[in-house]
């Protein structure tokens, strides 16, 4: 019998990276992409029943938080809905889970957060993974399912869609000056091969219960902080401006308490954030080459 991984989201920012390396190390792999339908209709993965599926590694999943705003209901389907037909599989194919989750603390009550501390959505779309890990808690007290849910901070790496924090700074570092909307905020930024590590050890994980981790560098940055950075990487100087405009429900500062999954994944954060920078600025310099 083979031992296939099935990546929904598969040919997604993180879902790419996850099936690359697991074709890397061997592994058998089904990506699925959108083309191969809406993760919250059961035929997208019941065309998969039967093909000796171990694991079922779900990256699926809406994730820009303004767009939740517009489309709450949209977000739910996906990523809620989503999340429900993608334990289903694993409950009836006899299939382990592993959830990839975001974060879901809202206002932190102290610092580092812990996996532990209040779950506190301030957006529908923190709010429909929140619903996603209930459906996954669920599965694995009441119908025996080995789940594990991994809630990754703000990730970032080569390929990241573009209206995300570090792409936007990036982008501008080809221009003549760097404007951004509030140079205050701190978050806990981690890098795409980081998380990927962490999946990769969380899918290996075989027996039952459900198990929650953090996923993060244990530290934060501020926006200014990480415009500092990119601008050394880049070898710029350019001008920085904000327009001091604080977002709805902003969150003064994000710190992970990685302490779990250093313990139970043997994981660690090991790119730190001037080595991701680097990447991803050569990475834009590459495309931006093959466009010329």
């Amino acid at each position: 019998m083979s031992d296939r991984v099935l990546v929904t989201g598969g040919t997604g920012f993180i879902g790419a990276a996850v099936t690359a390396a697991l074709r890397q190390a061997g592994r058998a792999v089904i990506a699925l992409g959108r083309t191969d339908g809406d993760i919250a209709d059961p035929q997208t993965l019941d065309r998969h029943r039967g093909k000796d599926i171990t694991s079922v590694i779900h990256c699926a999943g809406r994730t820009f938080v303004p767009d939740s705003w517009e489309d709450p209901a949209g977000f739910m389907a996906t990523n809620a809905v989503g999340t429900l037909r993608a334990l289903e599989f694993c409950r009836t194919e006899g299939a382990r889970l592993v959830h990839i989750s975001a974060y879901i603390y809202g206002q932190p009550e102290k610092l580092p957060i812990a996996e532990d501390a209040p779950v506190r959505a301030n957006n529908p779309y923190a709010l429909s993974k929140h619903v996603a890990e209930e459906a996954c808690r669920f599965h694995a007290a009441h119908l025996g399912m080995p789940v594990t849910i991994l809630r990754p901070f703000n990730i970032y790496g080569p390929g990241q869609p573009k209206q995300f924090l570090i792409p936007t700074i990036l982008a501008q570092l080809q221009g003549s000056a760097i404007e951004m909307l509030d140079l205050e905020p701190r978050r806990d930024y981690v890098a795409l091969a980081d998380l990927v590590d962490a999946i990769l050890r969380a899918e290996a994980i075989g027996d039952g219960g459900c198990r929650l981790f953090n996923i993060g560098s244990g530290r934060s940055a501020s926006v200014a902080e990480i415009v500092a950075a990119a601008q050394a990487v880049a070898g710029t100087r350019l001008n920085v401006t904000s327009r001091n405009k604080q977002r709805p429900n902003e969150i003064p500062d994000v710190v992970a308490d990685i302490t779990a999954a250093q313990a139970q994944l043997g994981w660690e954060p090991r790119v730190s954030l001037p080595e991701g920078l680097k990447e991803c600025w050569r990475a834009q310099v590459r495309a931006l080459e093959q466009t010329r």
